[in-house]
């Protein structure tokens, strides 16, 4: 039975959620079960989640899907991982229309065989026109070489290093238009970045478990938004009392 969303989270919940997804290798090792399994049962997880996203009124969701330095994982895994994503899209593009869901990709294409960039572009172009939902899969996606990109493409298009300001290299960005994340979560434990959205994530609230991320559901989700909720969030501020106290 799923838990009630309490009156105050329809008030606090943040409108962009980052996700870090990590934990399938383990939770599939655990089990005695091969890596890829894992990765598949993280796959019908985020399924619940981008439900529950839905439910819970997140306007953004970004998921870290797949980094630039993931290819140096073995090939049979890396092979798997994009057959993954494929047969996402293949199987579960119709519910996401459905549910008002705008796919976005995040990283690199180049990189990706021609068939699954095409596949990719479709899932795109198909749901565009939704807004109930924005859902940014970083797929080839690294924070450094996002950044790289938008310093070079700025230098292409000839800015003077005077006009550079930061809200004109987000637009650069591969999530520019999209509001920095209010909220990331990461799953597992682990106490790392990863090179995720480091540019948008300066004053993003953290929120890491030791839940492995196909174990992480509609619930785990409801006490991380939960958690954020409880949260003052100042921008690198404080408040007018606390100023005083310790000036006084």
């Amino acid at each position: 039975m799923n838990t009630p969303i309490p009156q105050t989270l329809v008030e606090q919940v943040p409108t962009h959620v980052a996700i870090i997804m990590d934990g399938n290798g383990r939770w599939a090792s655990k089990r005695g079960l091969p890596r890829l399994a894992g990765h598949h049962a993280g796959t019908e997880n985020l399924r619940r989640i981008i439900r529950a996203s839905v439910e819970f009124g997140v306007k953004f969701l970004t998921i870290y899907a797949f980094s630039t330095e993931n290819w140096s994982r073995p090939r049979e895994e890396v092979t798997g991982l994009m057959r993954i994503l494929e047969d996402v899209i293949d199987k579960e593009l119709n519910e996401l229309n459905d549910q008002g869901v705008q796919i976005r990709h995040i990283g690199r294409l180049d990189q990706l065989s021609p068939h699954l960039q095409r596949k990719v572009t479709y899932a795109v172009e198909s749901t565009k026109q939704n807004s109930r939902l924005v859902l940014n899969v970083a797929f080839n996606y690294g924070g450094r070489d996002e950044v790289v990109q938008a310093v070079q493409h700025m230098i292409r298009d000839e800015i003077l290093a005077e006009d550079i300001t930061p809200e004109l290299l987000s637009g650069y960005l591969y999530t520019a238009g999209v509001p920095d994340p209010d909220l990331i979560i990461r799953t597992s434990g682990e106490l790392r970045i990863s090179n995720f959205l480091i540019w948008q994530a300066a004053y993003s609230e953290w929120y890491v478990t030791p839940i492995l991320w196909p174990d992480f559901g509609r619930d785990e989700f409801l006490k991380a938004l939960g958690e954020y909720g409880r949260r003052e969030r100042r921008y690198g501020k404080v408040t007018a009392p606390e100023y005083e106290e310790t000036h006084a």
